[in-house]
């Protein structure tokens, strides 16, 4: 059973989902619509990546071992996307529709392949390493998320 992969790449889905939205409000020019919607994503995005590096990483780790394996990976891949995040708002606040698509669109690319990473590597991995620990882990993971779906 794939508990934890499930339950985050549905949160990816969340997170993917808000995102196109932002997209139609931008190419509608509905910039007030637009600024708020990409806060929520960027929220709903920084409370996955918290969660992930709070919670989730932390347990992997101690169980496997590897402190420098996939979880780095993924922590480095956060990094990159919280500055596209940064720089997509600011392109968004001042209305600069092609600042703001350029900076989408690179999330955009590095958002699909860092969820596919964690989807079909670490998720699983997750699964099977933290076996004995998910019913104690994935209501913490779920209790943190949803404090953003809300």
């Amino acid at each position: 059973m794939s508990k934890i992969r499930e339950f985050m790449a549905g949160d990816h889905r969340r997170c993917d989902d808000i995102f196109a939205e932002v997209e139609v409000l931008v190419a509608e020019q509905d910039w007030v619509k637009a600024i708020a919607g990409f806060d929520i994503f960027q929220h709903a995005v920084l409370q996955h990546f918290s969660v992930e590096e709070s919670l989730l990483f932390p347990a992997f780790e101690e169980q496997t071992g590897m402190r420098m394996g996939p979880t780095q990976v993924m922590r480095g891949e956060h990094a990159q996307m919280r500055e596209l995040l940064e720089a997509a708002r600011i392109a968004l606040v001042a209305k600069d529709a092609d600042d703001y698509s350029g900076n989408a669109e690179t999330l955009l690319i590095m958002m699909q392949q860092h969820n596919m990473k964690e989807e079909n590597v670490l998720y699983p991995m997750c699964d099977q390493h933290l076996s004995g620990q998910i019913d104690a882990l994935l209501p913490k993971l779920e209790t943190q998320i949803q404090a953003t779906a809300e």
